[in-house]
């Protein structure tokens, strides 16, 4: 989680890594947690897969937004 620039960096499979937006599209709230697989929402539990930011369990009525990012030697940064 990087709050600051309301964004989430998850680890699919390793090696590869994927960046969405942390706002949750039900209200706006900032998600809260990545754990199993997927990206909590802590204000009323929606949750999306790390692999592609779909919903996996609502009130979220759609994905979380992709984030361009590079990857170079073992460093993350917004592209």
């Amino acid at each position: 989680m990087f709050t600051a620039q309301q964004v989430v960096v998850t680890q699919p499979t390793a090696g590869d890594f994927k960046c969405f937006t942390a706002v949750c599209t039900h209200q706006g709230c900032i998600v809260g947690s990545v754990a199993d697989g997927l990206i909590t929402c802590p204000c009323h539990g929606s949750q999306y897969r790390i692999a592609d930011g779909s919903v996996a369990r609502g009130p979220a009525p759609a994905a979380l937004a992709s984030k361009p990012i590079t990857v170079s030697g073992g460093e993350i940064s917004l592209a």
